[in-house]
């Protein structure tokens, strides 16, 4: 059974720091990329940050010098450190994991992008 989980949201004030956490397990395939997507009430999904099997990093605009990815590769566990946290970064955030060849520019671009497996997300407020 496919298991992708999200962990380690929560309120904070401008300025602050979360570190996000997603777990991937059952997967029948090795993924291609996993990244990290956010959506706002209304708005649509956006990538947030990508990393492929060879460690290369995306950003999108709006996050990039913030945030870091990174994946333990050991322990098959992907994060989202998240600095200098601003009102606009609230949303829910979700994890996602992509069977087939994948672009993590074109991931985070701001275009709609097809993930294989997505978890249910965690919320991150940030209060201003």
């Amino acid at each position: 059974q496919v298991q992708v989980e999200e962990s380690g949201g929560g309120s904070v004030e401008t300025g602050g720091s979360l570190r996000l956490s997603c777990t991937a397990s059952g997967l029948p395939y090795t993924s291609r990329c996993m990244g990290w997507f956010r959506q706002t009430p209304g708005g649509g999904r956006e990538g947030v940050a990508g990393i492929d099997n060879q460690g290369n990093t995306q950003y999108a605009n709006s996050v990039r010098g913030r945030f870091t990815i990174s994946k333990d590769n050991a322990k098959n566990i992907l994060y989202l450190q998240m600095n200098n946290l601003e009102p606009e970064d609230t949303a829910v955030y979700y994890c996602a994991t992509r069977r087939v060849s994948c672009s993590i520019t074109y991931m985070t671009s701001g275009n709609a992008y097809d993930m294989t497996h997505w978890g249910k997300g965690t919320l991150v407020t940030v209060s201003s």
